[in-house]
């Protein structure tokens, strides 16, 4: 089934998107110590979410696309605790 998405949707869509280009940019630019890493993971996951729902239309997809579009994210996190897992044995010196 085709769903037609109205072109509002696509502006607001983008124009949020603008708004957290905006707080990229300012977030990078305030030295707020510790905290600059987890604002601009949290930023970038909304970025990514609000593409994923709207631009990849996974919002409007059947249950299959929804599946597998959670089966990629869910093998994403797998990936990075490997990354993670690697990273922290070479620290620690396993």
């Amino acid at each position: 089934m085709h769903h037609v998405v109205p072109k509002k949707t696509y502006y607001i869509v983008s124009a949020l998107l603008m708004v957290l280009l905006v707080l990229t940019v300012g977030a990078a630019r305030v030295d707020l110590g510790p905290a600059n890493v987890p604002i601009a993971l949290a930023i970038a996951i909304a970025k990514a979410i609000l593409i994923v729902l709207f631009f990849m239309h996974v919002r409007y997809g059947s249950p299959l696309v929804r599946l597998f579009a959670a089966g990629g994210f869910f093998w994403l996190l797998i990936m990075l605790g490997f990354i993670l897992a690697d990273v922290q044995a070479r620290i620690v010196g396993w």
